[in-house]
């Protein structure tokens, strides 16, 4: 609730300190006191307007600072948290707006920079205002779900789980139709590019035996003409085969008179001869190595170049195309699998649309029920508040499917018609002024218990009315402010001897200026201001014997 408001510098207030209290407050004077000023600096604060003529003349800048105190839970406490601002609702929280006379204004919330629009619409879930040319709260359709929703007691918080839930699989069930679709579109190139390379069939290391063995192909003739002459070297009828072969013969001869002399010499020979055959022998291998087909050269050389043309392709080595024959095969199973992954992502959609489906449907009804019960309890506060040819309804809309939110499938708005045979419209296009306020007073009192708004204010509720009416307003702001903190500006004595608390607000003249002053009133001074107000200038005996009685009359309710 409002617990202080404190102005400095507004039109026609130069220094003021309010300090309010719970239940219902009112506030009277006559009129040009100053009433309505004290409304504009609290919008003021709230983050509303700012108009430069509201800085008193001469004064450099405007400054209205309003102090709130909350329940924990208010939702206050979630909208200072996305902006950042770290707020103890266990405290108070005070906001503050300056207005410089130049017309740009600066917005505080405990002290902390904030901007103007935070300010708002931390103000709009603070105070209400209903009053002449300027409502909030109920005007704002999007209330309408809020308050039906509290008065419904549907499950929904269990519904915007659902719409979260079906949102997420709409989202993954979409990503990945769009992988899909874009693996469909490449589907035909992989195919083709993955039978290219199975049918290619590149294996680790080709590159390098095939250049090796090209190598060797293509100096086959020259070593084939070595090998000859090695042989001939060592075969021929004075080759090195033959020459061991004589000398060995030699030094076997002599060897018996050697007395064991030549055994070694024998014994080296002997290998020699050996090792000279067994060169022989693989000189012989490698020649037959080298009798090879003609066209082995140009058949290694085609398929080295078919691997280097497959890589030159992908701009990768041909090392690297074994590895890329399996990435596009996996890429193949991907697709395979991403249409299945496809299909059952659509599924689970569609089974958590259903879902949702079921709880929007379970909410609407209690939605129905709730609306029914609301329009019942609004009709019976009209007749005596002098609306008895108003009619009131709140209209569910069905919403086409792309319009389903969290919220549910439907728009709800309340609706009103002021007479007999008049259309259904929204509350904004009702009668203005107290009319209007009545009506809004109506409404407020059947949803008091699911507001989380915890002040409001009316401003001439009673505006254009007198007796029983005025006495039946009077009554249901009293009952309104044994719930919520209730500020309201009236001319009804029957009105204002309602109050719990009391306010007088006067204008002081002085020789050059004007100020408005506002006194906390007594028991006294309170019998003796509603008295004034039964009988004008001169305040009677009678008058002030009428106004006691409106007093016991409204403590004995």
């Amino acid at each position: 609730m409002l617990l202080g408001l404190t102005i400095r510098d507004v039109v026609l207030i130069d220094r003021l300190a309010l300090a309010f209290r719970p239940g219902l407050c009112v506030l009277t004077g006559e009129t040009g006191a100053g009433k309505s000023i004290l409304l504009d600096a609290l919008g003021l604060a709230l983050g509303r307007r700012a108009d430069a003529a509201l800085v008193r003349p001469g004064a450099e800048q405007a400054v209205v600072t309003a102090e709130f105190a909350l329940d924990p839970e208010h939702p206050a406490a979630a909208i200072l948290a996305d902006a950042g601002i770290a707020t103890d609702l266990s405290g108070a929280i005070v906001v503050r707006r300056t207005l410089g006379a130049d017309g740009r204004s600066r917005a505080f919330v405990n002290d902390e920079p904030t901007s103007v629009a935070l300010l708002r619409t931390l103000g709009d879930s603070l105070v209400e205002i209903q009053g002449q040319g300027e409502q909030h709260g109920l005007f704002d359709t999007a209330t309408h779900r809020e308050l039906l929703d509290a008065l419904s007691g549907g499950d929904i918080a269990g519904l915007a789980g659902c719409w979260r839930a079906w949102r997420e699989a709409r989202e993954a069930a979409a990503e990945a139709a769009r992988l899909v679709a874009a693996a469909r579109a490449e589907e035909d190139l992989l195919r083709h590019e993955h039978a290219a390379l199975d049918a290619l069939a590149p294996e680790d290391g080709e590159e390098d035996r095939l250049a090796a063995r090209r190598a060797l192909l293509q100096n086959a003739e020259r070593l084939g003409e070595t090998i000859g002459e090695a042989v001939g070297e060592i075969d021929g009828e004075h080759g090195a085969l033959a020459g061991l072969a004589r000398a060995l013969r030699r030094l076997t001869r002599a060897a018996g008179r050697a007395q064991g002399v030549l055994d070694t010499a024998v014994t080296a020979t002997e290998r020699a001869a050996a090792e000279t055959e067994e060169a022989l022998s693989v000189l012989s291998s490698a020649a037959r190595a080298l009798e090879l087909d003609p066209s082995a050269l140009e058949q290694v050389e085609e398929r080295l170049f078919a691997l280097r043309a497959a890589a030159r392709k992908h701009s990768i080595n041909v090392a690297d195309l074994p590895t890329l024959r399996d990435k596009l095969a996996e890429r193949l199973a991907l697709i395979d699998a991403g249409a299945d992954a496809a299909l059952a992502a659509d599924q689970r959609a569609a089974t958590l649309r259903e879902a949702f489906v079921v709880a929007a449907a379970k909410v609407s009804k209690a939605r129905e029920h709730a609306a029914k019960k609301l329009d019942a309890a609004v009709a019976a506060e009209l007749t005596p508040l002098r609306l008895d040819k108003a009619r009131f309804r709140t209209v569910l809309t069905p919403l086409a499917e792309s319009e389903w939110s969290e919220h549910g499938c439907e728009r709800i708005a309340f609706e009103v018609a002021t007479n007999p045979g008049a259309p259904f419209g929204p509350l904004a296009r009702i009668a203005s002024g107290g009319e209007l306020s009545r009506f809004l007073l109506a409404l407020k009192l059947v949803l008091a218990g699911v507001s989380s708004v915890p002040t409001l204010i009316f401003d001439e509720v009673d505006s254009g009315i007198g007796g029983a009416v005025a006495a039946a307003v009077g009554e249901r702001l009293q009952r309104l402010g044994a719930s919520l903190q209730v500020l309201v500006v009236t001319h009804s004595p029957q009105v204002a001897a309602r109050g719990a608390h009391h306010w007088r607000v006067a204008k002081l003249e002085a020789q050059k200026s004007a100020v408005t002053r506002v006194e906390e009133l007594g028991p006294d001074t309170r019998r003796e201001e509603i008295a004034r107000m039964l009988s004008g200038a001169t305040v009677t005996a009678e008058a002030r014997a009428a106004a006691a009685s409106l007093i016991a009359g409204a403590k004995a309710a």
